[in-house]
């Protein structure tokens, strides 16, 4: 199993070339910081329904307070098509930054045009998994990482993965389950494991993930009785509905997932679910915090537009131990 995680010492190292910076283009809107005018700050997710960016909102909006902020903050509870029109005329009234919190870019293409068009950087959590020039700077999780983390514990939980089946379950429109169910399957096959179905198996909708997991995996113990090893699961509350379909047809397939909630971390300890990764939101928003801020002082930008930081593996031997992602302060 390759072992590719990121130290959290990337994320320090991003840090320091942040806050030491570059001479950027100042923005044509920016006024905030020099000239005594407040800070104008217009802040967007569409993903505030999710345990995560509803705390995001929380955040960010407790942070333009300490900072007094002149904060507009737009959610869009997963309707670009609502979200964007507000966020664009937002932009028409002026801004000196924007802040992201886990879109997709490729959702956002009217926004980041009219940010362009307004000379307004934007900075970014958790928007894709690839460096775009839409984001002064978009700090995310290392999805690689993520999946040698999870994949690593179901191979020693098995005691290897070939010949093994595995169903991999995903959803399409959030670019990081996207991205990390894509190699998840590709490093399952190459480890000769059997992906269940043939495919990844894609939950339609994140309100309904929990039960479309459950239909896929009882589906499958249904038709294949002991058939199943594993069910790779993209985020955790899809990989519940797993654990319940694993529980009520008496299977020992282990189930493993991303995000770290408390109830996913309870189902580790109880030994019902195998292990979970935990990513590092808090200190990926004090970063892009960071970066604003040296921003609002000297117009600087930071040199690098994409950063990638570690996440944790949670499994029994820790699990007692981590704050779960949906109780954040």
């Amino acid at each position: 199993m390759r072992k590719k995680l990121m130290a959290f010492t990337a994320l320090a190292a991003a840090a320091v070339v942040a806050l030491s910076g570059c001479s950027g283009s100042a923005g044509g809107n920016a006024s905030g910081g020099g000239d005594g005018k407040q800070f104008k700050v217009i802040a967007f997710t569409s993903g505030n329904q999710t345990p995560v960016g509803a705390w995001w909102v929380k955040a960010v909006t407790a942070e333009a307070k300490k900072r007094n902020w002149d904060l507009t903050m737009i959610q869009g509870d997963f309707d670009f098509q609502k979200m964007n029109p507000q966020v664009e005329s937002a932009i028409g009234q002026g801004a000196d930054v924007i802040l992201d919190g886990y879109t997709d870019v490729a959702s956002i293409g009217s926004i980041v045009s009219a940010a362009k068009d307004a000379n307004i950087p934007i900075f970014a959590v958790d928007s894709g998994t690839e460096a775009n020039d839409a984001f002064a700077v978009n700090i995310t999780v290392n999805q690689q990482g993520i999946v040698d983390q999870t994949l690593g514990a179901m191979d020693k939980a098995l005691g290897g993965l070939k010949g093994k089946t595995v169903m991999v379950i995903g959803h399409d429109p959030h670019p990081g389950i996207r991205k990390r169910a894509a190699l998840a399957e590709k490093d399952l096959k190459a480890a000769g494991a059997i992906i269940a179905g043939g495919e990844i198996q894609k939950v339609t909708s994140p309100a309904t993930g929990r039960t479309e997991a459950l239909n896929f995996v009882s589906d499958y113990l249904s038709a294949h009785p002991n058939g199943l090893d594993g069910v790779w699961v993209g985020w955790d509350d899809a990989a519940l509905g797993a654990v319940q379909a694993v529980d009520e047809a008496g299977s020992k397939a282990v189930v493993t997932g991303s995000d770290a909630v408390a109830e996913a971390v309870a189902a580790i300890e109880s030994g019902k679910m195998l292990a979970t990764s935990l990513q590092p939101w808090q200190d990926v928003l004090k970063q892009v915090l960071a970066d604003v801020d040296t921003y609002q002082k000297d117009k600087s930008l930071p040199k690098k537009n994409f950063v990638e930081v570690a996440s944790t593996l949670v499994d029994k031997s820790n699990a007692a131990t981590i704050t779960p992602s949906d109780k954040l302060g």
